[in-house]
């Protein structure tokens, strides 16, 4: 089963990365925690080093053949995502119990969202 887990954004992390001691054992942590995922066959892609914030992205609304570009930052931090793995395991239960060893990623409370991907039998 393959899931994309997902770190959700923060106040903090919408902040932008600012290298502190914590922030570097955060990141350490996180970095052992990658190679274990990496040791046990489990990460398949990743965004090891988190994403920037939103200020710096841009969204592409679609409405039929119109496009309108948003920029960044965008509303509600706790619904944005800040980094992300592909993982490969057996079911869900594997993925939770991986997640439960995974570092707190943020400074303060934190949330990650496990969503399995559809596989080709899903759609036939």
């Amino acid at each position: 089963m393959r899931v994309m887990v997902l770190v959700k954004a923060t106040e903090d992390s919408e902040k932008g990365f600012v290298p502190t001691a914590e922030t570097r054992e955060m990141m350490e942590a996180m970095g052992r925690f990658n190679d274990e995922l990496v040791t046990a066959g489990i990460m398949k892609d990743g965004n090891c080093d988190g994403l920037t914030p939103s200020s710096q992205g841009k969204r592409i609304a679609f409405d039929g053949p119109n496009r309108t570009v948003i920029d960044g930052p965008f509303p509600h931090p706790r619904e944005l995502v800040t980094g992300f793995w592909l993982w490969e395991v057996k079911d869900m239960d594997e993925a939770v119990a991986w997640v439960k060893r995974c570092p707190n990623p943020m400074p303060g409370p934190s949330e990650i969202e496990i969503r399995p991907l559809y596989e080709m039998s899903d759609l036939e």
